[in-house]
């Protein structure tokens, strides 16, 4: 089969900027070529199975030259692959794509080109400010950082930029002296408004913004990086008014979120959209039991029970995969009434087409049983972890239910990582008990006070207090949105940022 080269835009750094049919290919692609500003986050969409293959440059440290990504391209295209080359911002903006298609076209591998949003413009947009504005700037002119201005042989009229409305300069942190220098002798107004964002669209952004005579001390005094977009004429004077991205109320903020992989998507998410930043890093690692012969049993025997309840989507997915690899589907609990533990695990199911019978107000052991009390017991099956509180099964039966324990997972600890310090991010999140079991497995007794916690609810807050945390926020229900919410509330109370 032919193979195919898509040079992809990756955007400027935001995963939500990426298009979709950038998104589409990274899904199918059976090698994906990244750089070093494609956002890490990306590369979860790839498929297990395909290769990734790092060829970052970060200023003058390149981990391959661009020959011989241009040899890598075609040698993996001419070998029948789909081919993902993901590029920071747009492919064709400063981004050498053109070089990159050219050397396909002349060895005949089939190329496409997907657009990509650059950072030129995003990156000015999230710091509030607009390239052009009728009443400002009529025209914005692009142009690279990297040359020197003053080089005989410039390619730019510093002259004619001087006159444009809105100059923009991609790669614009190294050269900014210069380059500002050159713009005051080609005679720019000193007061010109000029900003300097770096890493703009990301949870490291950050803005330097003042008169184009003073930009290059306040960018040394703030330690302003590359990447960084050079931005400068009138518009910037609307920073004050338009930023927005950097307003945000979580803004600064680091939150460590301690769920599994598989289940951190949702908090982190919601947690960044409020401006956090977001390090995820698992406590809990979750082992399916196998072999698992009450499983078999339970799964041999569903007619006979009037009830099935799950305590976590992990036990949920668990249950159905199982359900379905033995070549049953949903129908199979259409005699049983479910019950969940909370909406995260009711939302588990719905994939497989089912919908809960059964939700408690409050997502605790103790809510699902008082949801129980009422209901006309029968036989049970309890879907759970190994290692569970006994609330639940001792409570049911007391209330004349026939418990039958079905146990689907066994929680373990990953490796403490050295680099991770937990008492550096403002909060770290406890969603349960184990969760706090396990950030304690990598938090030595006497450094958990330090650590700022934000709980789920009561049950997991005990826990989080017995092992020696500090639970700086507690959610008043056991739900994600309510721990977002507590915790928005917590920071706009106003305690500094920076960990304890």
């Amino acid at each position: 089969m032919a193979g195919i080269v898509y040079l992809v835009g990756a955007g400027p750094g935001d995963p939500g900027l990426l298009t979709l049919r950038g998104a589409e290919l990274l899904r199918r692609a059976d090698v994906v070529v990244y750089d070093h500003l494609a956002f890490p986050g990306l590369l979860d969409m790839v498929r297990p199975d395909a290769r990734i293959i790092y060829v970052g440059k970060e200023g003058a440290d390149h981990t391959l030259s661009q020959e011989a990504i241009n040899d890598l391209l075609v040698r993996e295209g001419a070998a029948g692959n789909s081919v993902v080359r993901l590029k920071g911002g747009d492919p064709y903006i400063f981004g050498r794509g053109g070089e990159e298609a050219l050397r396909l076209a002349e060895r005949g591998v089939a190329f496409e080109v997907v657009p990509g949003v650059s950072s030129t413009c995003a990156a000015a947009a999230y710091a509030g400010i607009p390239l052009t504005h009728r009443d400002l700037s009529s025209q914005a002119v692009l142009i690279t950082g990297h040359e020197r201005p003053d080089r005989e042989d410039s390619a730019h009229s510093w002259k004619a930029l001087a006159a444009i409305g809105t100059l923009v300069a991609v790669m614009g942190r190294e050269r900014l002296p210069e380059i500002c220098r050159a713009l005051l002798e080609a005679g720019k107004d000193p007061a010109t408004p000029a900003a300097l964002v770096e890493w703009g669209t990301t949870d490291r952004q950050r803005t330097a913004a003042a008169t184009l005579s003073d930009l290059p001390s306040l960018a040394d005094s703030l330690g302003i990086r590359p990447p960084a977009l050079f931005v400068c004429g009138k518009v910037v004077g609307l920073r004050e008014r338009l930023a927005w991205f950097e307003r945000r109320p979580l803004w600064g903020r680091t939150v460590s979120v301690t769920r599994t992989r598989s289940q951190a998507g949702r908090l982190s998410a919601a947690l960044r959209e409020l401006g956090a930043r977001v390090e995820e890093r698992p406590v809990i690692r979750i082992e399916e039991i196998d072999p698992n012969p009450e499983l078999d049993r339970a799964l041999a025997g569903l007619s006979r029970f009037a009830w099935v309840a799950f305590t976590s989507p992990n036990g949920a997915g668990i249950f159905m995969r199982a359900l379905f690899a033995r070549g049953l589907d949903a129908r199979a609990l259409a005699g049983a009434r479910i019950a969940v533990i909370g909406p995260g695990t009711a939302e588990a199911l719905r994939p497989w087409g089912l919908v809960p019978d059964l939700v408690p107000r409050s997502f605790v052991a103790e809510g699902l049983l008082e949801a129980f009390r009422g209901a006309e017991p029968g036989p049970l099956l309890l879907a759970r972890a190994r290692k569970a509180r006994d609330v639940l099964p001792e409570g049911l039966a007391s209330l004349g239910f026939a418990v039958e324990l079905c146990p689907l997972y066994e929680t373990g600890h990953p490796s403490p990582d050295p680099a991770w310090d937990p008492a550096s991010s403002d909060l770290t999140t406890i969603t349960s008990a184990s969760c706090a079991e396990g950030l304690a497995a990598l938090v030595p007794e006497g450094d958990r006070a330090r650590v700022r916690t934000a709980s789920i609810g009561p049950v997991a807050s005990s826990r989080a207090r017995e092992l020696g945390f500090t639970v700086a926020v507690e959610s008043p229900a056991a739900s994600i949105p309510a721990l977002v919410g507590a915790m928005e509330a917590y920071f706009r109370a106003g305690p500094a940022p920076g960990g304890a």
